[in-house]
């Protein structure tokens, strides 16, 4: 792709290494905003910014958040007995969207998998340890893609749960094996929280 103007493309090499943006689509969206007022790019490169610079993680979950705590830690209509436990942020999002869940929620930033080097250790899961000893949280739902890394990871913290007084529960599998959450439709996800199961320990 050749480019009568280094200024474009800089900005269309920009613009493709976004996720799921190639050059050609990088290239319509930069057109876009040459024909728009200037106020316009202004605007959403501010608002990039203040994203940027403002965004932080939860202290209390590890979801995104605007100030230390995240608006759903916060919010007391919540039932605060039940933490739905995650891999990412985007599970949070799509969990959220289907409307079905009221507890909150544990981001553990990944799931085990020694193949890519990653064990417990590099997961918020210490945090998780400390909210369940203060008491007041009584299940875990394990909202976790059923993959074998995703299945592992239940494996561990239901072992490290084991002699804690809170219930463990894993989503309804209509989420097929080997799927990824965040990419569940609404329903089927949102059903699957609703007729969660307990955990059962194989070890047991």
């Amino acid at each position: 792709m050749n480019f009568s103007s280094k200024l474009i493309e800089t900005a269309v090499n920009a613009f493709a290494t976004l996720p799921g943006i190639g050059r050609k689509t990088a290239l319509r969206l930069i057109l876009h905003l040459i024909n728009r007022p200037v106020e316009a790019t202004e605007q959403i490169t501010s608002a990039l910014m203040r994203m940027r610079q403002g965004i932080r993680s939860c202290q209390e979950c590890g979801n995104l958040a605007d100030e230390p705590i995240c608006a759903i830690c916060t919010d007391r209509r919540r039932d605060r007995t039940l933490v739905c436990v995650v891999e990412n942020i985007r599970d949070v999002m799509a969990i959220e969207d289907t409307q079905q869940y009221r507890g909150l929620y544990h981001v553990l930033g990944g799931i085990i998998s020694p193949l890519e080097g990653i064990g417990p250790q590099d997961l918020n899961i210490d945090l998780l340890l400390q909210r369940v000893a203060r008491g007041e949280i009584r299940e875990l739902i394990m909202a976790i893609s059923p993959t074998i890394e995703g299945e592992t990871t239940i494996f561990y913290l239901s072992k490290l749960f084991r002699d804690q007084p809170v219930a463990i529960s894993t989503i309804a599998r209509g989420v097929a094996f080997g799927g990824e959450l965040e990419y569940a439709d609404e329903i089927t996800l949102g059903r699957s929280i609703i007729t969660r199961v307990p955990y059962k320990n194989q070890l047991d």
